[in-house]
């Protein structure tokens, strides 16, 4: 049985980065109390844990220091719990979250003991200033050391050094020296985003290629879309999520092309969610023809199933249909998909039709482009050195901000033009046919997307006009006439 005469203790722990230091605190406590007098009932640790809170910013998370409240609250022994921690500023680095330490202390008789900042009777006026000047005390000190790393930050950022942290994908553990692979896939695969590849084929195809992330895991379309939008692909210093200048690795996407990129991926009107995995060349790419003849919102087809009859019994089969829901259209996708690859593949076969498509900004445009972003880097800088020295109004520098993210939209415009890789590139040399059948589904469908518009007719039911025994062996009764497509020619 425990003597009622002997104060009982919670004991805290906390450490703000791993365990590492938690039994060294738990020893010197232990010997603390040894010392005072007393014995732990209960021990709480928060690791990974900060006390400490940035001004403005909402308390840190910390469960097990809750939980110690919590039992204090509860405490109804004749000779209160006390507390017992390493230090003050284990239990608090903010002033404003102590208060509420101090105020159930002091309710409930509970003194704080600790093995290196002495102990604290938060019952009395002295006590409580010790501890609230330890606190603050505590706050100042990180507080400082925030306001020197965030200087020199701010320092190696505009030098263009690397800031430290995870390898970068592309780049070796030192963020400075290519990994050429690895460069090599970004590059590619951005040609690949630009033709009209989404994202969610890039995270399928870099999966299954075991072409992992920096920390050897799988990819995720948002992980995809967080790497290419990085100013470091394009050799470009980032700090605090605005571009600061060039950075001391070298690029590893062109410059115009990496913007092209970002112009794309931060278009609003691009579609956001996956959906189940595409299994059929036109769903969400084939128009439905009368939703397109009445005018209306552009309704794509999607994949569903029809009734079919056979010798006397009757079975479900796949079909595309207006994705409105109408009753529209219905046309068979095997027979369809092969009608339409079977015209890509003619037209892509044409001399000349693919260098017909291409377009790429020159590189002097290009460069000038560069130099003119930079300038109007150093404006904005310029304009925010004389509004903090008064020689610039609120207003006037707002203005002046205006005028330069309007030009920098344009020149982003100008970049996307200009960095233009179309989806039609594999077919400059070689067979048509042949690079056609190496093709995976998404990328047939960024073809078709860049020459064509397939617009599904409605049809009437049973063979149509022609049709003989041979041609329904490979066609059924697809009907070529109740399919309209329009070529997309270049201006």
């Amino acid at each position: 049985m425990s003597d009622p005469n002997v104060r009982e203790y919670v004991l805290y722990l906390r450490k703000s980065k791993g365990r590492a230091g938690i039994t060294r605190q738990r020893r010197a406590c232990q010997v603390h109390l040894d010392r005072v007098g007393g014995r732990i009932v209960a021990e709480f640790i928060d690791t990974d844990r900060t006390a400490f809170v940035k001004v403005g910013a909402d308390a840190a998370r910390r469960d097990d220091y809750k939980a110690m409240i919590d039992e204090l609250h509860h405490d109804k022994r004749s000779l209160p719990l006390g507390v017992l921690a390493w230090h003050a500023d284990r239990l608090h680095r903010n002033p404003g979250e102590a208060e509420s330490f101090i105020a159930e202390c002091a309710k409930g008789q509970h003194p704080v003991e600790t093995a290196r900042s002495g102990s604290y009777d938060l019952s009395t006026p002295t006590g409580r200033k010790r501890f609230r000047n330890d606190v603050v005390d505590a706050a100042y000190e990180v507080d400082h050391a925030i306001e020197r790393i965030e200087a020199m930050k701010v320092e190696s950022a505009m030098e263009g050094r690397w800031l430290g942290g995870r390898r970068p994908f592309g780049f070796e553990p030192d963020g400075v020296t290519v990994r050429q692979v690895e460069a090599a896939e970004l590059d590619a695969r951005g040609d690949d985003l630009l033709s009209g590849v989404s994202t969610f084929a890039i995270t399928r195809d870099w999966n299954a290629r075991g072409v992992a992330t920096s920390t050897g895991g799988q990819w995720t379309p948002k992980s995809v879309r967080t790497v290419f939008l990085r100013p470091r692909n394009a050799g470009l210093m980032e700090h605090r999520g605005e571009i600061v200048g060039q950075a001391e690795w070298p690029a590893i996407i062109e410059e115009p092309k990496w913007r092209a990129i970002v112009a794309l991926l931060n278009d609003p009107s691009r579609r956001t969610t996956p959906g189940p995995q595409r299994r059929w060349q036109g769903s969400g790419l084939y128009e439905c023809g009368v939703c397109v003849e009445a005018e209306a919102e552009k309704t794509t087809v999607i994949v569903g199933t029809a009734g079919l009859s056979t010798g006397g019994k009757r079975k479900t089969v796949p079909s595309y249909r207006c994705a409105a829901g109408r009753n529209h259209v219905a046309r068979n996708p095997e027979h369809l998909d092969r009608y339409v690859s079977m015209l890509a593949v003619e037209w892509l076969s044409r001399p000349g039709a693919v260098e017909a498509f291409e377009s790429r900004g020159d590189d002097t445009s290009a460069r000038a482009r560069v130099l003119e972003r930079e300038a109007l880097r150093l404006r904005d800088q310029e304009a925010a050195e004389m509004f903090a020295e008064g020689l610039m109004t609120k207003a006037q520098l707002v203005t002046a901000n205006q005028t330069t993210a309007r030009r920098r939209e344009e020149l982003d415009q100008a970049d996307a033009a200009a960095a233009r890789v179309t989806a039609l590139s594999p077919f400059r040399a070689g067979n048509a046919q042949a690079v056609w059948d190496e093709l995976d589904l998404d990328r047939r469908r960024a073809v078709i997307s860049q020459i064509m518009r397939v617009i599904i007719l409605p049809s009437s039911l049973g063979r149509p006009a022609g049709w003989t025994p041979e041609y329904g062996k490979q066609w059924g009764y697809f009907n070529p006439d109740a399919v309209c497509i329009e070529w997309k020619v270049p201006a």
